[in-house]
């Protein structure tokens, strides 16, 4: 469409990007990775996985989304007309619709602990276990915090790219960088923290397992964002002088180092308070740290409150950043293709995922007994989108660019025709023909046939 919206700025491309990448995938699942998996060791084989498996197929989503400026389905579709490759645009699509079903519901539940943290309700000694619990099976709490954070969301889509997303990320980005800046500050003062620290930069490759190796390549190609549209899109919004390399390097190391910082904040907490595990699971952030925070500042309560209240405003921001940028894929597509308002657009993606979210949420308590191949329907959108939908999205994208689409065009949009001297191109190429695929591959059988 001639009028798409576009990224106004360099920062703005960056932070966008970028905010897609961060989300609780950084905050949440990276120190549980962490945790589970050993340490030290595991950050070095996921930094590897970062810039030889992630960087190259956002680059390569950068591509596919900068060359046509469409949203993804069509952006497949203008590539590779009347072929099968455009299936890789409907599962970005879809893929980003399916997440931000479950996705929010989490993201209802990081809001409820950030007003619960604020109201000082996650203090003293209380069983927090039950507190989560009666929490998510409730009926109606979840669903209405999980309304008005997909409300949050929408306020940012409905105003545009340069007016929403990148203003929105422009200030939400340094917010989210100064409360980690400030928290990392704070671990200082817990006991644990030379044992935390410790735990986060020794490696101990004796653990060092296939497992472990996959889990570390799974967790960088899900921190990442990637084959969920949302690169593709974004970068369908970027201006002819975008450095394509340079701004994935970007995006990956903000990303990386918000992971890291994380576990700078949440494991000398952990390692604080006797009988906590650094690999407590997804349990880790609702149900051990509010309880962890309480006992390593048991001396000083009202740095305790400060400290609970801006680690759940952090997760809210990450979670906030991340679910833009999946709502983002849905509504371009149903906006340029099926020609309506770009508010109209929204407000039918919105609705959608407040529909299947709220079954989701019930699904955690009063319809907890309807399953599906024995998960519950929360459980199931994760299976089916994480383990099945994003693997082979992964896979589509490495081959479509690798294999499918001419080398020339490749090389005139990585290079920006040219005027960019890209000393790594080739390297560029070998990695996302082979390793890449190769990799997201065996994650994908492993995952789904194996584990």
């Amino acid at each position: 469409m001639s009028n798409r919206g576009s990224f106004g700025s360099k920062i703005g491309v960056v932070l966008a990007a970028a905010g897609s990448a961060v989300g609780l995938g950084n905050v949440w699942r990276f120190p549980t990775e962490v945790g589970n998996n050993g340490g030290a060791a595991f950050i070095l084989i996921y930094l590897f996985s970062v810039f030889f498996i992630g960087v190259p197929v956002m680059v390569s989503e950068f591509v596919i989304g900068r060359n046509t400026h469409a949203n993804t389905i069509t952006a497949f579709r203008k590539l590779a007309p009347k072929t099968w490759w455009r299936i890789g645009g409907i599962e970005g699509v879809f893929v980003a619709f399916f997440i931000s079903c479950y996705y929010i519901v989490v993201s209802g539940w990081t809001l409820h602990y950030t007003v619960a943290s604020f109201l000082n309700r996650l203090s003293g000694d209380q069983d927090y276990k039950a507190f989560f619990n009666s929490f998510v099976s409730n009926p109606w709490e979840p669903i209405i915090y999980t309304v008005v954070f997909m409300l949050m969301t929408h306020f940012v889509i409905v105003r545009g790219v340069e007016r929403g997303i990148e203003r929105f990320s422009k200030l939400m980005m340094p917010m989210l960088l100064l409360i980690i800046a400030v928290l990392v500050i704070c671990s200082f003062s817990m006991s644990g923290f030379a044992e935390g620290i410790t735990y986060l930069l020794r490696p101990d490759f004796s653990k060092v397992t296939p497992s472990v190796v996959l889990s570390a390549v799974g967790q960088a190609f899900y921190s990442l964002s990637l084959a969920m549209g949302c690169l593709c899109t974004y970068a369908s919004y970027f201006g002819p002088n975008t450095n394509l390399m340079k701004t994935a390097m970007s995006v990956s190391v903000i990303d990386t180092c918000v992971a890291i910082l994380c576990g700078f904040i949440i494991f000398p907490a952990v390692f604080s308070v006797p009988g906590v595990e650094p690999g407590e699971g997804p349990g880790l952030v609702f149900i051990t740290l509010p309880h962890v925070f309480n006992i390593a500042f048991h001396s000083v309560p009202l740095i305790g409150f400060l400290f609970s209240s801006l680690f759940y405003l952090l997760l809210l921001l990450s979670a906030l950043t991340s679910a833009i940028s999946l709502h983002e894929p849905v509504t371009a597509y149903i906006h340029e293709e099926w020609h309506v308002s770009r508010h109209r657009a929204a407000g039918m993606v919105t609705a959608g995922c407040i529909l299947l979210a709220i079954a989701c949420s019930l699904s955690m308590g009063v319809w907890n007994g309807f399953r599906i191949g024995g998960l519950c329907l929360f459980d199931l959108f994760d299976f089916v989108s994480a383990k099945i939908i994003l693997p082979l999205g992964g896979i589509i994208i490495c081959l479509f660019v690798g294999w499918r689409l001419d080398r020339q065009l490749v090389y005139n949009e990585v290079t920006n025709n040219g005027s960019l001297r890209i000393r790594l191109f080739r390297l560029y190429i070998f990695l996302v023909r082979w390793v890449a695929p190769l990799a997201i591959s065996i994650i994908f059988i492993n995952e789904l046939f194996l584990s």
